[in-house]
Order: C-alpha cells, then structure tokens, then sequence
C-alpha cells in the first residue's frame, strides 16, 4: 500500500523533522521552516491569538508548497541522547574549567600562554564550526582560526607550561568534537570520531608561543 506521506525517519534524505507528500513534484513539509513562519506571521501581527497562530500555520504550508525549497542537506542530524550527553559534559567542563582559570589568576606566577592546532577529524563546514563553538564555550581557551582547508582549529591556551597541558588541551577538544559530532553529526561522522585522533604537527609548527 503506498504511502499518503513519508515521514523523516523512515527516508534518511529527507530533512530532520519533515515529511513529503508522493508524486513527480514530491512535496517536502519542513516543521521546523513551517514553525518559523509561523512565528514570523504572529510577531507581524503582534498579537498571540488561536486564529493568529492558526492562520500562520495555514499560510506557511501555503507558502511552502507553492513554493517550493530545493533539497540541501546540511549534515545535521538530532540525536536526542547525544544532545543530553554534550549538554552535560559542556555544564560540567564549564564549571571545572572556570575554577581552574581562577586558581591561574590567583596563584601569583605568570603563566606560559600558546596558539596550538588541533586537527580534526571531521571537517565539514557544519561540524567544524560546531565544535569551534563548543570549544569556545569553555574558559581557559578560545577559538581564534578555523582553517577549512585542513580541517584545523586554532586554539588560544593559557596554560602552556608544560607540554602535558598542551596534550591534555588537544585531547579536550577531540572530546568534545566527538560528542558534538555524536550529538548533531550523520552515522558516517560519528564512524570518523570513532577512530583515534590525527597526528599533531610538530610543536614549532603547531605552536606561537607568547
């Protein structure tokens, strides 16, 4: 028996959150688009009524069957486990890290800051730019370059000291490459976070020291 439509999770082409009606046209829904304009249509009446959100719905499903998005796939993909998980660990990395740039601003010994780069193994726009938020998202060390080319971040560090904290800085971040990537990333990112981490460039290379 066919289908009147096909759900998201049951066509892996499909957008996440969508369903598309059969047929030579091939009628994509997205929700989220829907919603958005929904919204939009509400704010333009600024009024939150029944008959205002009601009619915005109507209008958005009008406005997106007649016309009509070509089908991008973005890479992004909701894994509703692995949205918990990195939200977790970004709370607690959050936490440890902010007390751990106190004690260095309340120790009273200047400490060693260095630019390291850190190779990724995905590298995707969306995955890239992803992990460069969630990186910059944690004190002690921010984003300065993402290099698209060869997939690298550019991270500014303020413990250099020792080369242990430049090693235990790159594996924070392919940590949090690899939930990020498990949280919003396609089955073949996640394979690709799988594996161990690239090699490192050679630390006069890798690293300006300041």
């Amino acid at each position: 028996m066919k289908r009147f439509v096909t759900l998201s999770y049951r066509d892996p082409d499909l957008p996440p959150f969508s369903f598309a009606f059969p047929g030579r046209r091939g009628r994509v829904l997205d929700l989220p688009l829907i919603a958005w304009l929904t919204l939009i249509w509400v704010l333009l009446w600024s009024t939150l009524t029944w008959a205002n959100v009601v009619t915005g719905v109507v209008v958005a499903v009008a406005v997106c069957l007649a016309f009509p998005l070509p089908k991008v796939d973005l890479g992004l993909r909701l894994h509703p486990w692995g949205i918990l998980v990195l939200a977790g660990y970004l709370l607690y990395d959050m936490y440890t890290s902010g007390v751990q740039v106190t004690r260095q601003i309340f120790a009273g010994r200047p400490h060693r800051p260095a630019v390291i780069g850190v190779p990724l193994r995905c590298r995707s726009d969306l995955m890239l730019a992803a992990t460069a938020v969630a990186v910059s998202n944690v004190p002690g060390g921010s984003v300065i370059e993402v290099r698209r080319a060869t997939g690298t971040l550019f991270l500014h560090v303020l413990d250099a000291d020792r080369p242990e904290a430049l090693e235990a800085a790159r594996r924070s971040v392919w940590r949090l490459e690899a939930l990020t990537v498990r949280a919003f990333g396609t089955r073949d990112e996640i394979d690709r976070v799988s594996a161990p981490p690239p090699p490192t460039e050679p630390p006069g290379e890798a690293e300006a020291r300041s």
